[in-house]
């Protein structure tokens, strides 16, 4: 349901693209020692921009619990207001998508060093086996 005045901002348009770039160094607290940003943990669901400048920014969180919502949500919103011609920057977590580790991205993935799904591993010895040998050589 659009919002606004009447003939004013009703219409929106995609703005993900240009909300994913200026986030690229917005770090999650969580990882900020792994340089791992908002985006590349998956993060940003979707972003909109009304003809007068208001952008509505929609983000996923990786735990309903997490103690740095607050924090991630004044980071995107500053962020994304600081955006030239953007007027208004209305930052939202949404609960109706659950966030998972599919959303990472593949170097995020790489530097969280995700195990793979138990059932796809068949012998966890040799799969352990196999990666931590190649960490000697470092």
């Amino acid at each position: 349901m659009p919002t606004g005045s009447a003939g004013r901002g009703d219409h929106r348009e995609d703005y993900t693209e240009q909300v994913r770039s200026a986030l690229a160094d917005v770090h999650d607290p969580c990882c900020r020692e792994k340089g791992i940003s908002v985006t590349e943990m998956g993060l940003l669901r979707s972003a909109s921009r009304s003809d007068d400048g208001d952008v509505r920014v929609e983000l996923l969180l990786t735990s309903g619990w997490c103690p740095f919502a607050a924090t991630v949500l004044s980071d995107v919103r500053d962020r994304v207001a600081a955006l030239p011609g953007v007027t208004s920057a209305d930052v939202q977590i949404v609960w109706d998508e659950a966030w998972t580790t599919e959303r990472l991205s593949a170097r995020a993935r790489g530097l969280l060093r995700f195990l793979p799904d138990p059932v796809r591993v068949p012998d966890p010895r040799a799969y352990a086996h196999d990666r931590l040998e190649g960490r000697h050589d470092r």
